[in-house]
């Protein structure tokens, strides 16, 4: 718990999370665990896989995203068959309905499946099942968003992406949208449009990673030529002035990780997070925990306390904060209205207790 009076506010706020990758809410634990269960060797020459104590012990010491993301594969390779990737999603979902959360919007890599003969339909049916659980005994809505590997070549995102299994999970709607994940700055968003524009021509929501450790030209690029309606990360928004206006002005909304981008040396502090200019300028931002088996287990109410501790906003700032999540989510209408009537509700409550 932070150490915050506010803390049962944050706590009580209805959050949308946009900016998960559920590969990385494989916590160490879960991860020896499925190891065992499927007789998956781990690595012998490292030190941290020695125990789950020791493995997340060497996650607080990340030296970079390439450093994360050779520890972010190596995990991967224990998830097997649908029970798996079921135990996964829903392992992450009691985290986060224990903090507030009541949608989430989130990423998986099928290639990196693909890569490993797991096939696209035994991971899709356990995420549903864990999705179609959460619904029930949590209350929390979902959407799947299908990202691609950009260190890959991008003749693999099309493939995938015109897949018949792909395909028939956008058909069916179980898919919501795409992204664009992995390594950012050697790969250049425009390399992806194709499979953009296949997306687009098919309905779908469309975001991608940028602005995190590649420059604020891959996030124009990513609006021109990919097209996209989100940007995930997007902090180096503001070495470009005349992009964050127009940024504003269109109201895209941000989907910001603040510890993450501590640990994985973005920035040295939370406080370092132009989330201050983005209010003051207008420009949408929702707070999410990126990986967070993999961050400390930071979930999204650890990073909620951790941007509370660097910039100590108000009941209004939070409001506007969480408001502007809800309007920038992909989920349906009622499910909106659901939410902004249940924050309007927590921060009268909480105006009328600083007040008394």
């Amino acid at each position: 718990m932070c150490k915050f009076g506010i803390h049962n506010f944050l706590k009580a706020l209805p959050k949308c999370e946009h900016h998960m990758h559920l590969e990385g809410a494989l916590t160490p634990a879960v991860l020896f665990k499925l190891a065992e269960k499927n007789q998956i060797a781990l690595p012998t020459d490292d030190a941290a896989f020695t125990s789950p104590e020791t493995l997340a012990e060497r996650y607080n010491h990340f030296t970079s995203l390439n450093d994360f993301l050779h520890y972010y594969y190596i995990g991967m390779s224990v998830l097997v068959d649908s029970a798996d990737y079921e135990a996964l999603a829903w392992d992450y979902f009691q985290h986060a309905s224990a903090d507030g959360l009541w949608h989430a919007e989130l990423f998986f890599d099928p290639q990196a499946h693909l890569d490993r003969g797991v096939s696209y339909e035994t991971v899709l049916s356990g995420f549903m099942a864990a999705r179609d659980r959460a619904q029930k005994e949590l209350d929390i809505s979902s959407e799947l968003i299908c990202c691609f590997l950009r260190h890959l070549p991008a003749s693999s995102a099309l493939e995938t992406f015109k897949s018949d299994a792909v395909q028939a999970s956008i058909k069916n709607g179980k898919i919501t949208g795409i992204g664009l994940d992995s390594s950012e700055a050697p790969f250049p968003p425009e390399l992806f449009t194709e499979v953009y524009e296949q997306a687009q021509a098919l309905g779908l929501r469309r975001t991608a990673h940028a602005g995190e450790e590649g420059p604020p030209a891959y996030i124009e690029r990513s609006l021109t030529d990919l097209k996209v309606e989100r940007v995930d990360h997007g902090i180096r928004l503001v070495e470009d002035a005349n992009l964050l206006q127009q940024i504003a002005e269109r109201q895209v909304l941000l989907t910001v990780c603040p510890v993450s981008n501590v640990l994985l040396r973005c920035v040295s502090s939370v406080s370092e997070l132009p989330l201050r200019k983005f209010l003051d300028m207008g420009v949408r931002f929702s707070i999410n925990s990126d990986d967070p088996a993999y961050f400390g287990t930071n979930y999204i109410l650890d990073n909620y306390c951790a941007v509370q501790e660097a910039f100590n906003f108000g009941a209004a700032e939070w409001e506007k904060i969480c408001e502007n999540a809800i309007h920038g989510s992909w989920c349906s209408a009622e499910r909106k209205g659901a939410m902004l009537a249940k924050l309007k509700s927590v921060v009268r409550d909480q105006l009328a207790m600083e007040t008394a």
